[in-house]
């Protein structure tokens, strides 16, 4: 991140990194979008557990000193979330509902507002033919999302806590357990076989 960036990004960014996650999430930096904002930072996630990922994820911070009308403020978040399902979950009716609204709830969990939030569930079914006969169908559900943060004292918002709470929909959509206290009502996606097919 270039030094010449403004103070509330390069907060927000510090926030970012110094979060505390959970131990099962395994995350790194990696290339932002370029035309999305001015400035941007992105991060890389997996849900590891005994060697096996789980659930993977993808989690922008835009900035644009000069506001964005569609945001309603400076800041905006972005965020692919994906796992593999089990068939028969993958088959509930209700399953786009219930992923849009761990994102929200995992939002409101940690106290935070998620102005002009927008985005897609998507779940898909692969069958193999040819040389992958031999693999079991499989089906995907993947959340596209984006929100905007509030922005707090000195117009930056919590990062952190933005992250985190992100986190917590990426080991709900991987089927861990909750890890907080009050949380026992959430339920989780069953564990998936196995990784994501390429």
């Amino acid at each position: 991140m270039a030094d010449s960036a403004p103070l509330p990004f390069r907060a927000a960014v510090d926030a970012l990194r110094g979060a505390r996650l959970r131990p099962e999430i395994e995350i790194d930096p990696t290339r932002p979008p370029q035309r999305l904002a001015p400035y941007a930072y992105a991060l890389e996630a997996a849900v590891v557990e005994n060697d096996e990922d789980l659930a993977d994820g993808r989690l922008v911070l835009l900035h644009d000193p000069s506001g964005h009308d569609a945001w309603q403020g400076t800041f905006r978040l972005v965020t692919l979330v994906r796992a593999e399902l089990e068939p028969e979950m993958a088959a509930d009716p209700l399953l786009p509902e219930v992923c849009w609204s761990w994102l929200t709830g995992a939002l409101r969990a940690r106290g935070l507002s998620a102005g002009e939030a927008s985005g897609t569930v998507t779940r898909a079914g692969s069958h193999y033919f040819g040389g992958l006969s031999e693999r079991p169908p499989a089906s995907q559900i993947e959340i596209r999302a984006s929100w905007t943060p509030r922005e707090g004292s000195g117009g930056v918002p919590d990062a952190g806590a933005h992250l985190a709470a992100w986190c917590d929909l990426l080991c709900q959509i991987a089927g861990l357990p909750p890890a907080g206290p009050g949380d026992g009502s959430v339920v989780s996606l069953p564990q998936r076989r196995g990784p994501l097919s390429p």
